[in-house]
């Protein structure tokens, strides 16, 4: 189900701004982001508490089940599918109708589900509006980015993609803390049903925050915006992919196939796809498709996704397992994912240096992933040799979240470099889709990993070595110092 595509969009328009102190357009338009990445990812990040406490509850998804931090951990992977297949046609879709138009979409599919959520009862409806979920999420970054850098001064631009996505993190940190007391609350009167209550009460900010989004953002809007054909669209691939995930997620259930063959199965949605850009969209978009350099960061994003949601989804769980309760391993586990609102915009600040200082923001790419990889493989020694102190977990987590942010600023930043402006969505949207091969593989795959070996150390270990992978993609980039303005072709 392929939707008509209209002609070409006009080419999206620089930043004029001239002035260089006080408060900008720009500003605005940063700040109103920066609460949709806030939303979005509490709506994202509750199930994994959620799905923790299911666990320990023995609530009645979870009867029954063997390998249940594997079948939890796909529950997972099923919204990253979800929200990996919409990266590259939400990204398509805002280059040619509108950024904007797309990136509202996406917030109020992202509210309108996740309340659903919490209504609806049974297994197979919360897997089932987990997954719209993602289809509707995943159209909102590479607009997102796109939309920063043509509004943002080019020599603020590593800043602008550093402080936006920072909401991330303290949308993770509402959920990851919140979750519990909510659950808890909801308890005396909702008994089993208590996990709804999170869902019930988080998707009210994201329908606030997207009726601001909508005042705000018209700064942003371009003249040759079509709602209607975004969304028509949107859904129109939404509905191939949701069809193509439940359908595989019915089919292993039917067949007992593991939880973590479904993941790899479902990680080759993300082919097929690509496969298909291939074949019919080559013409349009190869400037950002056989470019050897956007190529290699894609790939090393992968590790970086994989990263995010090994803590973002069982942090909490990772913590407990030392024998902390699950409120006292939820505040533990917030440390990592606080450091990211001084992580992103120090990466970002960092790249934009090098960029003034005439060099690469691929060398400060590089040496963040190298550091980030060194801290995880500690903290995985930590959790392997049986220590417990929730401080030292703590300041581990904390010292990796700030590195582990800052790499993820510069690497937005280096493509939008790579990549030409009116093939930016698309770039993004190509960066994202390919890295949320990761996060589709990380919960259930960790997931596996713990009920194989009975304890997180060798999950995190995987963690560590693909984040030097990651590192060696970098390194391989062939980049110049940015004394000017770097194209779309290979350098």
């Amino acid at each position: 189900m392929t939707p008509a595509e209209p002609s070409q969009p006009t080419r999206p328009m620089q930043s004029t701004q001239t002035k260089t102190t006080g408060w900008q357009s720009y500003h605005t338009i940063w700040t109103v982001l920066f609460l949709g990445w806030v939303v979005s990812y509490i709506d994202r990040t509750l199930t994994g508490p959620v799905i923790t406490w299911m666990i320990d509850h023995k609530v009645s998804f979870m009867q029954g089940v063997q390998n249940p931090h594997a079948f939890g951990g796909l529950i997972g992977s099923l919204f990253f599918a979800g929200y990996m297949l919409t990266q590259f046609p939400g990204g398509y879709f805002g280059d040619k109708y509108g950024h904007r138009i797309v990136v509202l979409i996406s917030i109020f599919w992202a509210a309108t589900t996740t309340l659903l959520t919490g209504l609806v009862g049974g297994l197979l409806a919360f897997v089932a509006l987990r997954v719209l979920t993602g289809l509707g999420e995943g159209a909102f970054y590479s607009n997102d980015r796109t939309i920063i850098a043509r509004v943002t001064p080019p020599e603020k631009m590593g800043l602008g993609m550093g402080m936006v996505i920072s909401g991330l993190t303290l949308g993770l940190t509402i959920a990851i803390l919140a979750t519990p007391p909510v659950i808890r609350w909801a308890q005396p009167f909702m008994g089993d049903d208590a996990w709804r209550m999170p869902f019930l009460l988080m998707s009210v900010p994201t329908f606030i925050v997207g009726l601001v989004m909508a005042r705000l953002l018209r700064s942003a809007a371009r003249p040759d915006e079509r709602l209607g054909t975004a969304l028509r669209g949107l859904i129109g691939y939404s509905t191939v992919f949701f069809v193509a995930i439940m359908a595989i997620y019915l089919l292993a259930r039917w067949l007992a196939i593991p939880p973590g063959y479904t993941g790899l199965i479902l990680a080759g949605l993300a082919l097929a796809l690509l496969v298909f850009i291939y074949r019919k969209k080559k013409s349009a978009i190869g400037p950002v498709l056989h470019n050897r350099n956007l190529v290699l960061i894609y790939l090393s994003a992968i590790p970086v996704l994989w990263h995010l949601w090994l803590y973002s989804y069982w942090a909490v769980d990772i913590i407990k397992d030392t024998g902390s309760t699950f409120m006292a391993a939820a505040l533990t586990a917030s440390f990592n994912a606080i450091a990211g609102l001084i992580g992103f915009p120090l990466g970002g600040w960092l790249s934009d240096h090098a960029v003034r200082s005439g060099r690469s923001r691929k060398r400060v790419l590089a040496m963040l992933t190298g550091v980030e990889a060194l801290t995880i493989v500690g903290f995985g020694a930590y959790v392997m040799t049986g220590h417990k102190d929730p401080v030292v977990m703590a300041a581990i987590l904390f010292v990796s979240g700030l590195f582990f942010f800052a790499l993820q600023s510069v690497s937005h930043a280096f493509t939008a470099e790579l990549a030409p402006p009116e093939h930016r969505g698309a770039a993004f949207g190509l960066w994202n889709l390919i890295a949320e091969i990761g996060a589709l593989l990380s919960p259930v795959i960790s997931g596996l990993c713990r009920d194989s070996f009975g304890s997180w150390g060798p999950a995190i270990m995987l963690d560590g070595a693909l984040m030097a992978v990651s590192c060696l993609l970098i390194v391989a980039v062939k980049s110049r110092p940015a004394g000017g303005e770097l194209s779309g072709r290979a350098v």
